[in-house]
């Protein structure tokens, strides 16, 4: 079994299957998008989101949990969870875990750090709360920073590998490249031979 304590890059997995990720979200433009992309190959994602984004967009969440994709949490305000104290980041998770048993009737599983930023103290409110803490393989690929959709691809072709969690943003700022990139590298996976899963999934699958 997998540790709640620990940040999960990879999942060991005699399955050819990755668990691509979007963050930030959700976002009216490019979450729709995003689902778009997976409608089309039949796969699945995971979207790791914001509780204060939710708050506006809850139209958004319900119509990716009614798609059969993972709604992960990635806190309330996206703050640095290591600069807070324990109380004040089970509160940023909590309220977030609030919303999405709200709009979708499921208790997440799995949570991503805002900036991957960690320590004893997140992984111990992981643990309390029983999540899967997730990271990802991919992190240089930097597609919030817009640079480029061959650098995008680039980034995250290298980092492809059965287990593979790899990440991309769907909130936020203009997120035409990652869109882009995601829709040329989900038809090349598929096209390899690899299944696009949810992270839960991933980990159920772990050897």
């Amino acid at each position: 079994m997998l540790p709640y304590n620990t940040l999960i890059h990879q999942v060991p997995t005699r399955r050819k299957a990755v668990a691509i990720t979007f963050d930030d979200g959700p976002n009216p433009v490019y979450t729709p998008e995003a689902t778009e992309i997976f409608r089309k190959a039949q796969g699945k994602a995971t979207f790791f989101m914001i509780g204060s984004q939710m708050e506006r967009y809850p139209e958004v969440v319900r119509a990716v949990h009614a798609e059969g994709h993972e709604i992960g949490n990635h806190s309330f305000s996206h703050p640095s969870l290591t600069g807070l104290q324990k109380l004040e980041a089970k509160e940023e998770l909590v309220q977030t875990e609030v919303l999405i048993e709200q709009l979708t009737g499921v208790k997440p599983k799995v949570f991503r750090p805002p900036y991957f930023d960690q320590n004893e103290m997140v992984g111990s409110v992981s643990e309390d709360m029983k999540y899967y803490m997730i990271g990802a393989l991919n992190s240089e690929a930097n597609d919030w920073e817009m640079p480029g959709v061959e650098h995008i691809l680039e980034k995250t072709r290298s980092e492809v590998k059965p287990g593979s969690i790899l990440i991309f943003h769907d909130g936020f700022d203009d997120r035409s490249q990652t869109i882009k990139a995601v829709s040329i590298l989900v038809p090349e996976l598929i096209a390899d031979g690899y299944e696009l899963i949810t992270v839960s999934e991933l980990i159920s699958s772990s050897h």
